[in-house]
């Protein structure tokens, strides 16, 4: 009988795969320039941007804005990262 390592066995559901390519959502205040400083910031910490992905939707009253773009993290520490410094930026409210 053959042995199968249970361990090995990649499911859908197990959660994120590193490498891997993410995508990220900020939202902020929608006159800050927030199309350039998302793929700035997460530039500035070593990830890998990919530009052709970066999408932007305002918020009926142009108040807010959420920019969603994608990203190749490394490690789940690198991606992390990617959350925290965007949060970190005094016009950005949440990530997704």
């Amino acid at each position: 009988m053959q042995h199968i390592d249970l361990h090995a066995i990649k499911r859908p559901d197990q959660g994120f795969q590193f490498p891997g390519e993410f995508e990220i959502t900020a939202i902020g205040f929608a006159d800050k320039g927030l199309d350039a400083r998302v793929p700035e910031i997460l530039a500035s910490i070593g990830l890998t941007v990919l530009h052709e992905t970066l999408s932007t939707k305002k918020t009926p009253a142009g108040n807010y804005q959420s920019v969603t773009v994608s990203f190749v993290a490394p490690t789940r520490e690198k991606y992390d990262e990617a959350h925290a410094a965007l949060k970190a930026d005094e016009n950005i409210r949440f990530t997704l």
